[in-house]
């Protein structure tokens, strides 16, 4: 609208400006002491043609600024942020699963704690060891194959928890992306689309840990088991004191 009345006060101008030309000749005649009107058809042409150019030049100038405005416009479109964030539940998703591998049973993921546990109740028999604490040592191992396969379903269990969150997210940020109206949310959401990735990618790989820990505890509890059925069995066959007579009474004497 703005530009539209720009335009038709331009064309006023110069139609004005056509129609003030010849009364400017005729005063400039009257004001110099001729009597009579003079036309002067090769000024009043150059006049006409002055305005034409004038209109022309006013018309460009109309052109840019509308261009200007138009570039304008769009560069505010780019700069717009994104109104949408899934920071925060890709946060609160990640946390829970880090939760999840801190509540391990018995061994946790520590290096310092493996190193430890292992030393102490995984690897060779002790061949001093009582068999009360061979059997004792034997549960405690049982125990930690056990504790770490509920683990392992209990990460299993918050994974697929999280895979309906990580849908909604997605089919927001997805159409966030879609209806973008400059290159700034664009971008932003395809970022957010790569922390939604990113959010999966650590599910998977603490579900791979959570697994692969339940497998190991599994093969070190075989291993050693089978290492303490062999000390079991030389005990077992080992030589003893032998058998020993002594008096036997097998009826009563008839007291």
């Amino acid at each position: 609208m703005n530009t539209r009345r720009f335009r038709s006060r331009a064309i006023v101008l110069a139609a004005t400006m056509l129609a003030v030309s010849p009364m400017l000749a005729t005063q400039a005649h009257t004001q110099f002491g001729f009597g009579r009107i003079v036309y002067d058809p090769t000024n009043y042409a150059q006049n006409l043609l002055t305005a034409a150019r004038t209109l022309e030049q006013i018309n460009h100038q109309i052109t840019s600024l509308q261009n200007e405005a138009t570039m304008l416009i769009n560069q505010a479109k780019n700069l717009a942020s994104l109104p949408y964030s899934a920071l925060q539940t890709l946060q609160q998703n990640v946390q829970r699963t880090q939760q999840l591998l801190g509540q391990a049973q018995n061994i946790a993921f520590n290096v310092g704690q493996v190193d430890q546990a292992f030393q102490s109740q995984y690897g060779n028999v002790s061949l001093s060891a009582t068999d009360a604490q061979l059997v004792a040592g034997a549960r405690d191992r049982w125990k930690n194959t056990v504790g770490g396969l509920q683990d392992a379903m209990r990460v299993q269990a918050g994974v697929v928890g999280n895979i309906d969150a990580n849908r909604t997210q997605m089919s927001a940020l997805v159409g966030q992306s879609q209806g973008a109206t400059g290159a700034l949310q664009a971008t932003q959401a395809g970022n957010q689309l790569l922390a939604l990735q990113s959010q999966q990618l650590s599910d998977l790989i603490a579900l791979l840990a959570a697994n692969g820990r339940a497998g190991s505890l599994t093969e070190a509890e075989r291993a050693t088991a089978a290492e303490q059925g062999r000390e079991q069995r030389r005990r077992f066959l080992t030589p003893g004191s032998g058998y020993q007579p002594g008096n036997a009474q097998m009826f009563n004497n008839g007291n």
